[in-house]
């Protein structure tokens, strides 16, 4: 079955849409990574967010932040998930191919900054991003800024 994707405005997320994203943020972030942070931290407001769905179900997402968000000189993807369910099917790489093209699409084509975990270099690389300095801790988790140049 196939991955419908939708790109939402905070304010266009119903109340159904908003929980089933934020569980799903809570159910891997969190509680499967044990990584203990505030999840609402004010930046979903001012993002687009990325719907993967399947069958009424949140199956991956992405947020996308404008420039001076969550770096004073970069656009930046973030919240970059897959539901435990459909891990192995391959949808991050369209997702993430998605993502940039509403990022561009939605606010011009520019540069683009992840904070990426640092065991996803080489999953990021493929999709151009190159990494930036080194690798710090991230609520305990190792992490390397990326940067994406348009092609």
């Amino acid at each position: 079955m196939s991955v419908t994707w939708k790109c939402y405005a905070f304010d266009e997320l119903d109340v159904h849409l908003l929980y089933a994203i934020l569980a799903l943020r809570q159910e891997v972030f969190v509680v499967e990574q044990t990584c203990w942070y505030q999840d609402a931290d004010g930046k979903d407001q001012a993002a687009l967010h990325v719907v993967g769905s399947r069958a009424g179900e949140v199956v991956a997402y992405t947020r996308l932040l404008p420039r001076g968000v969550s770096y004073p000189e970069y656009a930046s993807i973030g919240r970059v998930i897959t539901a435990p369910a459909v891990r192995g099917e391959g949808l991050g790489r369209p997702l993430m191919r998605e993502s940039i093209r509403l990022l561009y699409e939605r606010y011009g084509v520019q540069p683009i900054k992840i904070g990426a975990q640092a065991h996803l270099q080489d999953f990021y690389g493929s999709l151009g991003f190159v990494g930036v300095g080194g690798i710090y801790d991230e609520d305990g988790i190792p992490h390397r800024s990326m940067v994406l140049e348009p092609a």
